[in-house]
């Protein structure tokens, strides 16, 4: 994989995640307006956006595990970094929009 590819896939990765980053934030909105319906919606977009960006990342440890190799940046780093932020909140505004269920019965 040349620099400008590899520089391209850990982007990729930023922009999913930072995709899904924002309907996570937007369905804790629904469910803080108690429209659990829309907030379900945006979970599962955010849910389809951290997909895309685990498949990503994937092709980049599937590389490596089969001894081509993966150029580290600082790039790189952030694209994980940012990934796995992001799949923190995925489980925490899951488990708020719970709360809130409960609270507004």
């Amino acid at each position: 994989m040349t620099n400008e590819e590899m520089e391209m896939t850990t982007v990729e990765i930023v922009a999913y995640a930072g995709d899904a980053r924002s309907k996570y934030i937007g369905a804790l909105t629904a469910a803080n307006n108690a429209d659990y319906e829309k907030a379900t919606a945006m979970i599962q977009e955010g849910d389809d956006l951290i997909t895309e960006a685990h498949n990503t990342q994937t092709k980049l440890l599937q590389m490596e595990a089969s001894g081509d190799s993966v150029k580290i940046t600082f790039l790189t780093v952030h694209a994980q970094d940012h990934l796995m932020t992001v799949m923190l909140l995925r489980d925490l505004v899951k488990n708020f929009i719970q709360l809130y269920k409960k609270v507004n019965k």
